[in-house]
């Protein structure tokens, strides 16, 4: 599946299949993680990848809108590290969780050229997520990506469609239609 349609044809996919994510498939998630970009190079995220179920609930019960967490065979926790800011730098609030959205969307987009659906999920309660993950005072959790294999049908899915294009885009300056 070429990038393209990679992007136009993934949706998050709450509802999954027992079968585990195979190990090259992983390690394939995993990797694109690592190579995404970030402000200066400076890496500020480290991954925390979960299989082990009760971990899993533990961790659902630190979000809202999780039980898709519980089911998913594989989830990736985006911890964000305060000291690995750019160099000189103060580490920012701003580019972190950026980072973290980078690396979580070359994820999800490699799982789906493998057939591997997947879903990003908050964390409303960091404090808590940072005991179950047993982060390092400062560390932070960024995001949530459950990933596995979709199974039967998705109550979420297609509940909205997208606006067209001219609708979304403006040109040169707010409310421009036309370029």
């Amino acid at each position: 599946m070429d990038t393209y349609r990679s992007i136009i044809s993934k949706r998050d996919t709450r509802s999954f299949s027992a079968q585990p994510v195979p190990e090259d498939v992983l390690h394939r998630i995993l990797q694109s993680a690592r190579m995404a970009g970030s402000a200066k190079n400076a890496q500020p995220i480290r991954l925390v990848a979960l299989r082990d179920s009760a971990r899993k609930a533990e961790l659902a019960a630190c979000g809202q809108f999780t039980p898709h967490v519980v089911s998913a065979p594989l989830v990736v926790a985006l911890v964000l590290v305060p000291e690995l800011g750019v160099v000189g730098a103060p580490f920012s609030i701003f580019r972190g969780p950026f980072d973290a959205g980078r690396a979580a969307q070359n994820m999800m987009l490699t799982a789906w050229e493998a057939g591997i659906a997947s879903c990003p999920a908050s964390m409303h309660d960091a404090e808590c997520a940072g005991q179950v993950l047993r982060l390092p005072e400062g560390h932070t959790v960024a995001n949530l990506v459950a990933f596995g294999y979709p199974a039967g049908h998705d109550a979420n899915a297609g509940t909205r469609a997208r606006m067209p294009l001219e609708e979304f885009v403006y040109w040169e300056e707010w409310d421009k239609k036309t370029p």
